[in-house]
């Protein structure tokens, strides 16, 4: 042992004196190993593990020519994409893809978002990225066909017949318009001998001994006029104007006139109440002149006619005088063709079910016909006229009953006649598409509006921590936090809404980069406010677990993991892990996270729907309860669910029952087609007419409307 370490000394000074004078006896590779004393003496003892080493050596250095396969981000591209598009669709800003078009023959000066990119840019862009493309397939929307019917367009001269005026009475309701309407009802039934007549038919006809006939609209006041006039409807022909001698022109007389005037309807004025002591008839006409009503013994075209309604004085000059003014207008209508009229009223009846009396403008109204009303239709099954008796047939200008409606149409609705029932069902599905589209369209701009006040205020907050790296904000961000983590748990601010705290930790820089820049596009902070309290590089700690509790948040790692120790401290302290190793997988986590906290949704399900008939007054001890003779039309009302009163287009009340009743007995629920008495809770006046909805209120949950883009 003492020789061999001898020898092994006395050639490293050999080495180390002579280097020159070794080499003229070694040969260069040798000499090599040899100015390395260490390999000088272990050459030897390493020859026999040559061959196995450079067997390992050339493996290693295969697979390391081996390049693993990197999945290229995918673009959808499409031509004369603008800048801010391209940017969007690959996530990036807009100063990258101007970066990617440096050396090349595009001014750059002149671009800005809005600027439109040709195709081979389009493709160098994304290129220059690392990133691949596609072309997006043309997203062709199948639109709806329009299957809504219409008027027909005006008929040949030549083919029209003559037809009687179709008038309308206006007037203060102090002023005996409805007097007047039933003295002329009452001259009807005595010159045509009929029994009864239908009451609330809404219109008649009146047949003067000279053979004339004219058709009234029972319309109380001025309302149904103006709905009628909103829809187009020209339903009618001359308007008489009731003015009491003794009171003159009042409000409602002034805005008669003025509906009247908008609509290019011509008048007659029926000055009422001449009998009374008091009457001026005189002093009603120059009252009008104020009001551009200029009677004939004044030099004007307006007839003036002095009349008593209640003892049905010079009734029939009223009606001459409306003749004569027909004759003038020289009215005329079409009796072929498919027929088109107007709804003038519209009720349910116990034994007919939904009925309309409808005012024929044009073609024949015949049984069996199919109409289409808004968004009803009917087969008619009945015709009736003004004095309840069945008719088979109505022409233009004929006031009549039509029976066989599926659906109760609104006042003012306009009737066109179709081909036959599925027609019906098509015109009447598409108006239902196109107002649930406009309602939905309604909607939309006015979220749209809210989104956009929102990313506004947002992008702003967001400019300011835009230049500097994802480290900066790092520090910036724990700099405006660093207040929270000193103060007591009970000392924190709670906020209002619900929101969510992030801890993100990643494996690698670009790791957390890449997560944060797809929390950057969170846009729903209205929803729910997203918060990145806290975010760095390496496996989870137990300070990222205390901070997690301190703000209420949740950590997300990614490619990281945590200590046995660090996962009991989380359980304990409520705080939630999210690991993953697949940044898609933790995308849909963070968004069914976001989801989890916002409230349901509450949505109304209409369980039935009735309709008021009739008022009684129930007394229950000493106290007077009010109660609602109704009829359910449609579903069923449960007493034990909610309930709401609609008076037109208005809710008037929204509460709960205090008794439901079918006869005399307590009920639970009433079903479709049977009578119910109610009565509610509270100060509540019904009225006939009016809409009860019964519904129950569920509970939906919500979904965050954040699309981070994949």
């Amino acid at each position: 042992m003492n020789v061999m370490s001898s020898m092994i000394r006395g050639a490293r000074r050999l080495v180390h004196a002579d280097p020159v004078l070794l080499s003229r006896f070694l040969s260069p590779p040798l000499l090599c190993r040899a100015q390395n004393p260490t390999l000088l003496l272990t050459c030897q003892h390493n020859r026999k593990y040559a061959s196995k080493q450079v067997k390992g050596q050339n493996k290693e250095q295969r697979n390391l020519k081996v390049k693993p396969k990197v999945d290229k981000q995918e673009v959808e591209i499409r031509q004369r994409m603008t800048v801010a598009e391209l940017a969007q669709a690959m996530n990036k800003d807009f100063d990258h893809v101007l970066e990617a078009l440096l050396n090349t023959p595009v001014d750059l000066d002149s671009l800005d978002p809005d600027s439109v990119l040709e195709e081979k840019w389009i493709k160098k862009v994304v290129t220059q990225s690392g990133m691949k493309f596609r072309w997006a397939k043309l997203s062709q929307t199948r639109e709806r066909p329009n299957r809504d019917t219409h008027r027909r367009p005006p008929a040949d001269p030549s083919s029209l017949v003559p037809r009687p005026p179709v008038v309308t009475i206006m007037g203060h309701v102090d002023h005996g318009k409805t007097t007047l309407l039933d003295s002329l009802r009452r001259s009807q039934i005595a010159s045509t001998e009929a029994g009864g007549i239908t009451q609330h038919i809404g219109a008649f006809l009146v047949q003067l001994p000279t053979g004339e006939r004219i058709t009234f609209l029972d319309t109380p006041g001025h309302a149904a006029f103006s709905t009628m006039r909103a829809r187009g409807a020209n339903a009618t022909d001359i308007i008489i104007l009731v003015v009491a001698a003794d009171d003159g022109v009042m409000n409602q007389t002034v805005e008669s006139i003025q509906h009247a005037r908008r609509a290019k309807v011509p008048m007659i004025v029926a000055v009422n109440k001449c009998d009374k002591p008091k009457a001026d008839p005189q002093r009603v006409k120059q009252e009008l002149l104020a009001h551009d009503v200029v009677c004939e013994e004044f030099g004007g075209d307006v007839q003036a006619i002095h009349i008593s309604a209640l003892k049905g004085d010079n009734l029939l000059a009223l009606a001459e005088a409306t003749v004569a003014l027909a004759e003038v207008l020289e009215l005329k209508a079409e009796l072929s063709g498919s027929m088109e009229g107007l709804i003038i009223e519209s009720w349910t009846d116990k034994g007919k079910g939904p009925v309309t009396t409808t005012i024929v403008q044009r073609g024949m109204l015949k049984q069996g016909c199919i109409l289409v009303a808004g968004k009803s239709w009917a087969k008619v099954r009945f015709l009736f006229d003004e004095n309840g008796q069945v008719v088979t047939e109505a022409g233009p200008s004929s006031a009549v009953q039509v029976v066989g409606w599926k659906d109760l149409p609104s006042a003012g609705e306009v009737i066109l006649e179709v081909e036959s029932e599925r027609r019906a069902r098509e015109v009447v599905d598409w108006r239902t598409y196109e107002e649930e589209q406009q309602r939905l369209q309604k909607e939309q701009s006015i979220i749209e509006h809210k989104q956009k006040l929102h990313q506004e205020e947002y992008m702003k907050e967001k400019a300011e921590l835009t230049h500097l790296s994802w480290r900066q904000r790092q520090l910036v961000l724990y700099r405006a936090n660093k207040a929270k983590f000193f103060t007591r748990p009970s000392e924190r601010t709670q906020r209002d809404g619900p929101s969510l705290s992030l801890i993100i930790k990643g494996d690698v820089d670009g790791s957390v980069e890449a997560i944060l820049n797809i929390t950057d596009s969170y846009d729903a902070q209205h929803q729910c406010e997203l918060d990145v309290v806290h975010f760095g590089i390496g496996d989870i700690s137990e300070n990222d677990v205390n901070m997690a509790e301190t703000f209420a948040g949740s950590i997300y790692g990614f490619n990281v993991g945590a200590s046995n120790k660090v996962q009991k401290l989380a359980a304990k302290s409520g705080v939630p892990l999210r690991l993953h190793t697949v940044i898609y997988k933790l995308v849909e986590q963070l968004k069914d996270e976001l989801s989890s906290k916002l409230p349901p949704l509450l949505m109304e399900n209409v369980v039935g729907e009735a309709t008021v008939l009739a008022l009684f007054d129930v007394s229950m001890g000493k106290k007077v309860v009010p109660v609602a003779g109704c009829r359910v039309q449609n579903g069923q009302l449960d007493r034990r669910l909610k309930f709401r009163l609609i008076r037109g287009q208005d809710t008037v009340w929204e509460g709960s029952l205090v008794a439901l009743k079918h006869f005399k007995d307590d009920v639970v629920t009433v079903k479709t087609g049977m009578d119910c008495g109610l009565s509610v809770d509270g100060d509540v006046t019904f009225s006939p007419g009016d809409v009860i909805i019964c519904f129950e209120e569920l509970d939906s949950p919500q979904v965050t409307s954040w699309d981070p883009g994949f």
